[in-house]
């Protein structure tokens, strides 16, 4: 059974990691002085870092607003088959993430139309092969964070399960 424990990184790694997810523009030289690191040793930690596979690349995030696209939503898509709806969202250009998940649900797609006359439009493509759920998205408050190395010694249980000791 493969092994779900990350690869040991350490402190700099970490801190490189979480400034890239912050800023990607950032210059080696300025990254570095954020992480205390000289520029070269920064440079060798960051190609090492995308070697590895922790980081998979780098892209502008763009504002969904300033391109025209005033409603977010999205959209639950229950039970279908799976190369039919792969190809649905493949052709539709408004899909801009799109989730095969667990549940009631089979499908969760997140969309960004012009306006209602536009969204009932893309969902009732999808309509057409699952029964479907909308909502439209009201706000983001929290968006693009940074990802850091998973640490099982930072989980915390949520409650103090009870015994009868």
């Amino acid at each position: 059974m493969p092994s779900t424990e990350v690869p040991e990184l350490d402190a700099y790694d970490t801190r490189i990691l979480e400034e890239l997810q912050r800023d990607a523009r950032t210059s080696m030289a300025e990254l570095g002085r954020k992480v205390h690191l000289s520029q070269p040793a920064v440079t060798e930690r960051v190609r090492k870092l995308e070697i590895a596979g922790f980081i998979k690349g780098y892209r502008a995030v763009v504002d969904y607003q300033r391109l025209g696209y005033g409603i977010r939503a999205l959209v639950r898509a229950g039970r279908v088959e799976y190369g039919r709806m792969l190809q649905l969202i493949e052709q539709t250009p408004e899909v801009v993430n799109a989730f095969n998940v667990t549940g009631e649900d089979s499908w969760i797609l997140e969309i960004a139309v012009i306006d209602v006359e536009h969204l009932d439009a893309v969902v009732t493509k999808f309509c057409l092969l699952a029964e479907t759920s909308t909502s439209i998205v009201l706000n983001m408050p929290r968006e693009h964070f940074a990802v850091l190395p998973a640490r099982r010694e930072n989980i915390k249980p949520a409650i103090r399960k009870v015994t009868g000791r």
